[in-house]
């Protein structure tokens, strides 16, 4: 097969990658979400937060204990996007929020 002429696309690979270039709403996304968030903050980090969703760019993140929100919040941000942009090449990830959770 040569890749010199493909010929057109078909309306169903170009609206694929829209919705992946646009945002998680798929379940399989949000599975990839969690995988990278997982392997980023390690199990003990992971079994105290929940991945809420990815808007605009932001990866939105609940987190149970206040202490450990401050945390990850003033000390790791930055680590942890580093972590997960290449996890995540699909998507600009431009922030991390993190919420306090129940």
């Amino acid at each position: 097969m040569s890749d010199g002429n493909k010929g057109p696309e078909s309306i169903a690979d170009i609206l694929g990658r829209l919705f992946t270039s646009r945002g998680w709403g798929r379940k399989n996304d949000r599975l990839v979400l969690e995988a990278a968030w997982a392997a980023a903050v390690g199990p003990e980090v992971v079994a105290q937060t929940k991945v809420l969703g990815m808007r605009r760019g932001v990866l939105e993140v609940e987190v149970r204990s206040g202490p450990l929100l401050q945390e990850l919040a003033q000390f790791h941000k930055r680590a942890l996007l580093g972590k997960l942009r290449p996890a995540l090449p699909a998507v600009t990830l431009t922030d991390l929020k993190f919420r306090a959770g129940a």
